[in-house]
């Protein structure tokens, strides 16, 4: 068989076991409601007898989840191998690759600074508030 017709079918089988987990799960009834069948409540005349449909509906939940669990893993095995297989796929391999000594040195002493060297006396701050702003921020 085709991996790509298996995967199709596991998701299918996968789509429909949800769809019967999340029916399954609003069928059944909470514990909350089995206590009123022992008083003669309407859950005594079911098809299945008052504790028969719970067991039923349970077992077949479980095995439904089983199966949705094993789908859920041949699916991701199924993404596996086409991610493997992509991952390849138009990337070109390294040939060459450069050596560290082939690298430009940069002289840091010759660098200039684009910003410009300003003397103390061109602060546009007044040397008095500039003193005053010191002395408060220092504590004695």
């Amino acid at each position: 068989m085709q991996p790509e017709i298996l995967e199709t079918l596991v998701l299918v089988v996968h789509v429909l076991a949800s769809l019967a987990i999340i029916g399954l799960v609003l069928i059944q009834q909470g514990k909350g409601a089995d206590a009123g069948s022992g008083f003669g409540s309407g859950a005594a005349g079911t098809v299945f007898g008052s504790s028969g449909a719970g067991n039923f509906l349970t077992k077949t939940t479980t095995m439904i989840a089983i199966g949705f669990f094993v789908t859920s893993f041949g699916l991701a095995i199924f993404a596996k191998q086409k991610s493997e297989s992509l991952r390849t796929l138009g990337i070109p391999a390294v040939t060459q690759q450069a050596e560290s000594s082939e690298l430009p040195e940069i002289a840091l002493d010759k660098v200039e600074s684009e910003l410009p060297d300003v003397e103390q006396s061109a602060s546009e701050i007044p040397a008095a508030a500039n003193d005053a702003a010191t002395d408060s921020e220092v504590p004695n």
